[in-house]
């Protein structure tokens, strides 16, 4: 199996979301190895950043689920370093 070492960004517009962020994050536990959040209180957003180590269809498909969530905006960036895992 093929891992990456990926970042994912979000951005939570709509607070009303973060319950279902949350246990999609939870679902994905086992390829996070750090997040960092910051509430935004001036502009009324947070901003999450997490960082993940897994497959890359693991990171696709948990990048696409928090993309649909409404009010929730999502970016992946790839690091170029791929590896082979038993």
């Amino acid at each position: 199996m093929e891992k990456r070492v990926a970042v994912i960004s979000i951005i939570v517009e709509r607070t009303e979301s973060a319950e279902r962020l949350n246990a999609i994050l939870h679902e994905y536990g086992e390829y996070i190895i750090g997040r960092m959040g910051l509430p935004y209180r001036e502009c009324g957003v947070n901003i999450i950043c997490i960082a993940v180590d897994g497959p890359q269809d693991a990171i696709s498909a948990l990048s696409g689920k928090i993309g649909r969530l409404p009010g929730v905006t999502g970016k992946t960036a790839y690091s170029n370093v791929i590896r082979e895992v038993e």
